[in-house]
């Protein structure tokens, strides 16, 4: 049956089409260079001075554990390929027949090796892979066969002749103990080539191995970019979100406020939020959950918010003291230097100017 086909590709079928392999290989091939020894030398006719050879341009003797049979046929002279760690928070680790990703976490709330599955399955899945076997304890996601087709001729009247690559390729994510970094290893576990259905006798390098895990990191890589610039996005728009403070105040206990937002995202909130409001952060200690603040008695703030009011807190030194509480919200108390609460009074002053400063939305950059 004759086949629909385009003038453009007619063209292209009458042309001269070079195969993989033909790429992969220096041009005459199949002349015996690649047996000579010693360099021929010119031959000096009778009565001429024999000229003086340069050491210049010698081609080194071949290390001792240089592959001898990579020569002719079936050396590859295609140059390497070159890494490409796009992705926010990667960094690249080459080793002799894999390569290696640092992969830093950019979120604290986010689990880094549940993240880094998360996101090579979605990128199989986007490239219709299938996975062989999966195992999250150890790190691994092996992959089904990968196929890439390439028409070599294309035939009006017959089948075409393809030439087919089929490989499959080992994902191994390591985490370390404490979560914040992790690596991101690929290697080629399997390898086949064939054209027109007769498989090809190919004999697969240390530097073959790295040229083609290094193109599927690439594109592994790119994907993940891809969602880690979405997700960082996500980060910052949920983080200029305000978050609603409500004043809890009870007769046994001084006041205090109640930020409805975990203690990472009210921490991050306080440190943009206290100095707008004339509190000088001078220092900070996050494990303790401890902001160290001074109070100056010519704020800007103060005077537009209360007018021609006295200050509701004196100059001096303070501290700003966070607590996980339920719900996932946290517990913001203000303290005096020497660590004790202040009175109710002065918290529910400060309250009304606070609490509009934490629930404003900002802009998103």
């Amino acid at each position: 049956m004759l086949k629909q086909i385009s003038p453009l590709i007619l063209v292209a079928a009458v042309t001269a089409c070079s195969t993989p392999i033909d790429r992969r290989q220096a041009n005459d091939t199949d002349q015996n260079y690649q047996d000579l020894t010693v360099a021929p030398e010119l031959i000096i006719p009778a009565g001429l001075n024999k000229p003086t050879y340069s050491k210049e341009f010698d081609i080194p003797d071949v290390g001792a554990k240089a592959n001898q049979e990579l020569v002719g046929a079936t050396l590859d002279i295609r140059p390497p390929l070159q890494v490409l760690p796009m992705a926010e928070g990667t960094r690249v680790e080459e080793g002799s027949e894999n390569i290696k990703i640092v992969v830093e976490s950019i979120d604290t709330e986010i689990d880094l090796k549940e993240e880094m599955f998360d996101v090579l399955k979605e990128y199989f899945a986007d490239k219709s892979i299938s996975l062989r076997s999966e195992d999250y304890e150890k790190g691994t996601l092996e992959t089904d066969w990968i196929e890439n087709d390439e028409v070599i001729e294309s035939s009006l009247w017959g089948s075409d002749k393809v030439y087919k690559l089929k490989q499959r390729y080992l994902y191994t994510v390591d985490v370390r103990p404490h979560g914040r970094s992790g690596n991101l290893t690929i290697d080629l576990i399997d390898h086949e080539e064939s054209y027109d259905g007769d498989l090809q006798d190919i004999l697969l390098s240390g530097e073959d191995k790295r040229r083609y895990t290094i193109d599927r990191l690439n594109d592994s890589i790119s994907y993940i970019s891809i969602e880690r610039a979405k997700a960082l996005k996500a980060k910052r728009l949920k983080q200029s979100l305000g978050i609603d403070v409500n004043l809890i105040t009870e007769a046994e206990e001084t006041a205090y406020w109640l930020a409805d937002a975990k203690f990472k995202r009210t921490w991050d909130r306080l440190r943009i939020v206290l100095p707008e409001m004339g509190f000088e952060i001078i220092d900070m200690d996050s494990n303790k959950g401890l902001l160290y603040i001074n109070v100056t008695d010519d704020s800007g703030f103060w005077s537009s918010l209360w007018s021609e009011k006295e200050l509701p807190i004196e100059a001096g030194s303070y501290r700003i003291e966070l607590k996980d509480a339920a719900d996932d919200k946290t517990e913001i108390h203000l303290l005096n230097a020497e660590n004790e609460p202040l009175s109710s009074e002065v918290v529910t002053a400060i309250y009304e100017g606070f609490s509009e400063l934490m629930q404003e939305d900002r802009k998103v950059r």
